[in-house]
């Protein structure tokens, strides 16, 4: 297909491979290829699996929540009208089994760590999954009530560790909700270092930094001294069933930071969610409406947020170390001071 059939949502949606954010250059930027041990993971209740990228095509096979299916070249569909023309090609180890749509599948890697006793300071370390989903446990303890599942790139406060009888490695977790402790496999997650969570432009002020977010076409641009420097699709605001959830326009500013957030609200089988370890997030109003990482979605340039905007975890990532407030490392949140402006328009 021609380039020239693309939209500008289209360009960004396929630029990122529905990855990452994209880098304006002079940022470095590696064009390594993103499909090396490339999983994706089935976000939602069910999808199909269709035999060319395309709602009209064939079914395949159905696929459930957390199947995770090997995700190769992306593919843009003939559906011309639809918001999203993003999909993933399946492929077993001889041949291609199908395509699925990006926007319920969650790009992930499994990568197990070799976890090590630490000293952990009295305010935790912050860590991040970084397997498909590992689920959380009441105990340090396999046998035990399984408390949360806890998915890839979310982040998480653990405050000590412990071994089992079998001397398998338990990270306790926090939950910042509940203030409960849970208890997650070692070589699950990664605790991370003050070098990748150092901010980014610190030398250019804050009041030479802006975000704008436009509505109509779904994506994010941040500004240094009036030239981008990077730009993301997202997801901001819908209208579900249980009502309308659009964001609002306006000027705002990241004045409340955290690396990570429980996000909990409302009734589950009626557009409720219950998301544990939601990364990266700044808050930009009092009634809880923030930019933030996602990990139950992956269709970005299409409205589909209770009013947050919903971001790629390492687009959310990268603006939370560029925006001010700074968070120290290992520091729970930061609020008040200097935020960076940030412009909703339609």
């Amino acid at each position: 297909m021609n380039n020239n059939d693309l939209s500008r949502r289209d360009f960004l949606k396929l630029s990122g491979l529905g990855l990452t954010g994209l880098f304006i250059p002079p940022l470095n930027f590696q064009f390594d290829n993103p499909f090396v041990s490339q999983q994706g993971r089935v976000t939602t209740r069910m999808i199909w699996m269709y035999d060319r990228p395309s709602v009209h095509a064939t079914p395949v096979k159905i696929c459930y929540r957390d199947m995770l299916l090997n995700i190769e070249n992306p593919a843009i569909s003939d559906d011309v009208d639809a918001v999203n023309r993003l999909w993933y090609e399946v492929r077993t180890e001889t041949n291609i089994e199908g395509y699925v749509h990006s926007g319920n599948i969650q790009p992930v890697k499994t990568i197990l760590n070799n976890p090590k006793f630490v000293g952990i300071p009295i305010t935790g370390l912050l860590t991040e999954v970084t397997v498909p989903y590992t689920d959380a446990y009441e105990a340090a303890d396999k046998t035990s009530k399984v408390a949360y599942r806890m998915y890839y790139e979310t982040t998480h406060w653990v405050k000590s560790i412990v071994t089992d009888s079998e001397e398998q490695i338990w990270y306790q977790v926090y939950d910042d909700k509940w203030d409960k402790y849970y208890y997650a496999r070692g070589e699950h997650v990664r605790i991370l270092t003050a070098e990748e969570l150092a901010p980014i432009s610190s030398e250019i002020p804050s009041k030479n930094k802006k975000i704008k977010i436009q509505l109509e076409d779904q994506y994010l641009i941040a500004y240094e001294y009036d030239h981008a420097v990077f730009t993301t699709p997202v997801s901001t605001g819908g209208i579900f069933l249980s009502g309308t959830y659009t964001t609002s326009k306006g000027s705002f500013v990241t004045y409340y930071k955290r690396p990570s957030r429980h996000m909990a609200a409302g009734d589950l089988a009626a557009s409720g969610f219950d998301l544990p370890g939601v990364p990266w997030v700044q808050y930009l109003t009092e009634s809880g409406v923030s930019l933030h990482g996602t990990f139950w979605h992956n269709d970005f340039g299409h409205p589909r947020s209770h009013g947050c905007i919903n971001l790629p975890t390492s687009a959310a990532k990268w603006l939370y170390r560029w925006t001010s407030p700074q968070v120290s490392f290992n520091k729970e949140l930061s609020i008040g001071g200097v935020g960076t402006d940030v412009e909703i328009v339609l």
